[in-house]
C-alpha cells in the first residue's frame, strides 16, 4: 500500500478549505482507490455532525448541517465508485502498535488518540505514504519512517 489519510485529508478534500487544491492535487496523482478505514470515516462523519452542531449554537462557528449532507453524500459516492476503498483492518495488531506510539510520542508531542491510531492504522497497513495536513500528526507520521506528500 502507498499511502493512507487523516482526517484532514479528508475534510480539505470534502470541503473548501485552505489545503483543498492540495488534496484535490494529491488524488489526481493517485493510480487505483486511497484506502480508508472504519476509523477513519467514523471520524470524518462525526466531525460533519459535530460541525453542524456548533453550527446551530453559533453560526459564526461550524456549517450548517446540509452542507454535512453534502460532504457525506460525495464520500459515500467515492467510496460507491472506489475512488475510496474501505481496507480490513487488524484492530488488535493497530491498537498495540498505538500503545507503543503513545509511549514514545504523547508526553513529548501531546498527540491525541486518533491521530496515533490513524498513523499506527498507516503503519499496519504498510503505508509508504501519510496524507495528512495536520502539524502534529506529520511529525508522528515522520517519525515513524512515514513519508508526507501534501
Amino acid at each position: 500500500m502507498r499511502a493512507f489519510p487523516d482526517t484532514s485529508f479528508l475534510c480539505s478534500l470534502y470541503r473548501l478549505q485552505v489545503f483543498s487544491a492540495r488534496a484535490v492535487a494529491a488524488m489526481a496523482l493517485r493510480d487505483g482507490s486511497l484506502p480508508v478505514s472504519s476509523l477513519l470515516l467514523l471520524e470524518f462523519r462525526q466531525s460533519l455532525r459535530f460541525h453542524s452542531r456548533v453550527y446551530a449554537n453559533d453560526r459564526a462557528k461550524g456549517f450548517p448541517r446540509e452542507d454535512g449532507d453534502l460532504m457525506r453524500g460525495r464520500l459515500q459516492a467515492d467510496l460507491a465508485t472506489s475512488v475510496l476503498q474501505t481496507v480490513a483492518v487488524d484492530w488488535a495488531d493497530v491498537h498495540q502498535r498505538a500503545e507503543a506510539l503513545s509511549a514514545r510520542y504523547t508526553e513529548s508531542g501531546g498527540h491525541r488518540l486518533a491521530d496515533i491510531l490513524h498513523v499506527a492504522t498507516a503503519l499496519h497497513l504498510g503505508a509508504e505514504e501519510f496524507l495528512t495536513f495536520d502539524a502534529k500528526q506529520k511529525k508522528l507520521a515522520v517519525a515513524e519512517g512515514l513519508k508526507v506528500r501534501v
